[in-house]
């Protein structure tokens, strides 16, 4: 039998919540920007998180649960990595995660390579944890989007410490293929440089492509490598700040046991109860389900893409953000700001996300499909 695609809730009751994304605009605007999803919870989540709230279970985190051996499991059963769960630790998102191990690894005013177009936090990242940010941009190829080796390299040569690694990448949803991490590992062992590797997308990779987390990809990516990834993307829990710092060796791990206590202290509560539901085994059925419905809805994308005048993009190997170049429209300026205004649907804006970003935007397609016709059809008009 084949498994049933994931129903996103309608928009009447969609409207009711309370997050970013359905209170940024005014009801008649369609909002397809911030990476929040459309889709019920998994009966797991939602059963673990009612018994708190009828317990009054809304104090602190304590320093001992089942989250970290949950997670490995998940990872075993998804993608075949082997984690030890006493290389885990928790802290209140990715973006903290990924700022504090920086913090351990770099001293102030050392250069962070990032690859442009990339998820815009990024910048701020390197800059509060003291560091400079070094561009290196994806290479743009016929068949996709890869990193920039040899541009990476030199930015090691002239003295950068450290990389933050999309994989999967935000916005171009591209998977990074084994080889080129491997090669990127050895650079960074060269270079004496640490690779700090965003995987909040993995869960969400298609089931066709081939997904390597960093650490796995050689034993320099071991030794060289940090992993932070959450299940806020995949399960849409972004709120209950929750995230996983991960090591795989000894010095990656002594670092960071070396951050201050407060860096796991703020792990949330309801984060950790959600992430235990979302990572086990009984939740795998609501996952498969949901990477079904994204395949779905990644056609309608294709197909709404391909009929606008002057645009174009490649389908990603992962998530749920389209990144749609429109360079070639008539729109003049920001895209974005043109069909928020004449299409009423609100799309993140390209520059956002690097000067690469120039004259793209990026769709937010885990939704329902009668929202993806609507807004293709209204964006179709206003052009």
């Amino acid at each position: 039998m084949g498994v049933t695609p994931l129903i996103a809730l309608p928009i009447e009751q969609l409207r009711r919540r309370s997050s970013t994304k359905w209170r940024s605009y005014a009801d008649d605007v369609l909002p397809l920007f911030v990476a929040e999803s459309d889709f019920p919870l998994a009966p797991a989540i939602t059963r673990v998180l009612a018994e708190a709230v009828a317990l009054g279970d809304t104090g602190y985190t304590p320093p001992r649960h089942a989250y970290q051996e949950t997670f490995a499991a998940f990872c075993e059963r998804r993608f075949g990595w082997q984690v030890d769960p006493a290389q885990v630790r928790t802290t209140g998102d990715v973006v903290m995660g990924l700022v504090e191990i920086l913090r351990g690894v770099i001293a102030p005013g050392d250069g962070v390579v990032i690859t442009p177009p990339v998820y815009p936090p990024f910048y701020d990242t390197v800059t509060e944890a003291g560091g400079i940010v070094r561009s290196v941009p994806l290479q743009v190829t016929n068949v996709g989007w890869s990193l920039d080796l040899d541009g990476i390299e030199l930015a090691f040569q002239q003295g950068a410490k450290a990389m933050l690694l999309c994989n999967p990448h935000n916005p171009t949803g591209t998977v990074h293929s084994r080889e080129s991490l491997t090669a990127l590992a050895s650079l960074a062992a060269q270079y004496g440089a640490w690779i700090v590797s965003d995987e909040i997308h993995a869960p969400l990779v298609r089931p066709s492509i081939d997904f390597t987390p960093f650490l796995t990809a050689s034993d320099e990516a071991a030794a060289r490598g940090f992993t932070v990834t959450s299940a806020s993307k995949a399960y849409n829990l972004a709120g209950l700040k929750t995230a996983s710092m991960v090591t795989a060796s000894r010095e990656p791990a002594r670092i960071l046991a070396s951050l201050p206590m407060e860096v796991e202290w703020r792990t949330g509560l309801f984060g950790v109860l959600a992430g235990i539901a979302a990572y086990a085994e009984e939740s795998d059925a609501w996952l498969d389900s949901l990477l079904v419905t994204l395949e779905q809805n990644r056609q309608i994308v294709a197909d709404g893409v391909a009929a606008l005048p002057g645009a174009e993009h490649r389908v990603p190997d992962a998530g749920y953000l389209a990144w749609i170049n429109m360079q070639r429209s008539t729109i003049e300026g920001d895209p974005s700001k043109y069909l928020l205004h004449h299409a009423k649907v609100a799309l993140n804006s390209g520059p956002t996300f690097g000067p690469e970003g120039e004259r793209h935007v990026r769709m937010n397609f885990a939704t329902s499909p009668e929202i993806l016709h609507e807004a293709f059809a209204r964006i179709a008009a206003a052009l």
